[in-house]
């Protein structure tokens, strides 16, 4: 069972809480590394990248399996197939 655990923000420094449910949500998530940033933190650093990512590139492609025309988030290249997202989500069985 987790406990919560006490951090230092590595932007003010100041202590703060990392409890055990958020330990949870961050294991659940695949995260390996702890939070470097108090909430306060975050926050502000979400506020000054615009709260958003920024689009991705995306480029066009024929799904290998059903033939239908998509784009995807990375060069396709002739070695390896690429897939729609109904025919990714068949294969890998989500």
């Amino acid at each position: 069972m987790k406990e919560d655990k006490t951090l230092v923000c590595r932007d003010c420094g100041a202590e703060f809480v990392f409890s055990a449910s958020e330990q949870e949500f961050y294991e659940s998530k695949g995260f390996a590394n702890e939070p470097g940033r108090c909430p306060t933190c975050r926050s502000a650093r979400k506020q000054r990248n615009g709260g958003e990512r920024a689009p991705r590139q995306m480029y066009p492609a024929v799904c290998a399996e059903c033939g239908v025309e998509t784009e995807v988030p990375f060069r396709p290249s002739m070695e390896r197939p690429v897939y729609c997202r109904a025919c990714f989500s068949a294969r890998s069985g989500k």
